[in-house]
């Protein structure tokens, strides 16, 4: 991708990751390239991105939208990603070079300073978070398993998720990444996976409290209703 896209990318990301717009909303080509500065073609390839990570979706008549996923879609999204970084952490946790480790507990650091800060800077929460199982992901060493995990990661869940964390789920959070990275220092597979798997119950419970309860057999309007 060209610099311009690649900036068109983190800014368009950063003003979704701020809470400026809200889930469902409604967003222009033109709109996206004002916020960025950049040209239109640039900002397609950005939208493109996004919509592969699943922060932006289409509707069958070619509008886009910012993201509004239902509790059963993120439930099942969790489930999924539950399945898959608990393997990757046991993968992980065998393969992970001392580098590495001090990525990890550094880049938690970064977490940690974003989580303290008064009102704690969300934005900066959520890409140290991407950056710390990003770490993991790579470490598993397994293309499949991280192109799976690529969309499950990133927002849908964690943009979801972080809005709704008080800053005491925020410092649970770090903690969580502390315990990984002692887990990952054992070269303790086991230990690794268990971790991982509460760390994302977690997370998800933090979700279901603030959207309430499933709606059994309600089916969400991706088409944006009639916005």
């Amino acid at each position: 991708m060209s610099r311009a896209s690649d900036q068109a990318y983190a800014t368009i990301r950063a003003h979704l990751l701020s809470g400026a717009v809200k889930a469902g909303e409604q967003l222009t080509e033109d709109q996206l390239a004002q916020i960025t500065g950049v040209s239109r073609t640039p900002v397609r390839e950005a939208v493109r991105r996004l919509e592969d990570e699943l922060v932006l979706v289409r509707s069958d008549t070619k509008r886009l939208f910012v993201a509004d996923w239902s509790r059963d879609d993120i439930e099942e999204m969790f489930t999924l990603r539950q399945m898959l970084e608990c393997h990757a952490a046991e993968r992980a946790a065998k393969r992970l070079t001392r580098e590495q480790i001090a990525a990890l507990e550094q880049v938690n650091r970064d977490l940690t300073a974003a989580v303290e800060q008064s009102p704690p800077d969300v934005v900066r929460f959520l890409d140290a978070n991407r950056a710390f199982h990003e770490v993991i992901i790579e470490a598993a060493d397994s293309p499949r398993l991280g192109q799976l995990l690529t969309r499950l990661v990133e927002a849908p869940v964690v943009l979801r998720t972080a809005r709704t964390y008080s800053q005491s789920d925020l410092r649970q959070s770090a903690r969580d990444h502390d315990e990984l990275v002692a887990a990952f220092a054992a070269r303790d597979p086991d230990w690794a996976r268990a971790v991982m798997g509460s760390h994302l119950r977690r997370a998800f419970h933090t979700f279901a409290k603030a959207v309430g309860p499933r709606s059994d057999g309600a089916a969400s309007d991706k088409d944006g209703g009639d916005a």
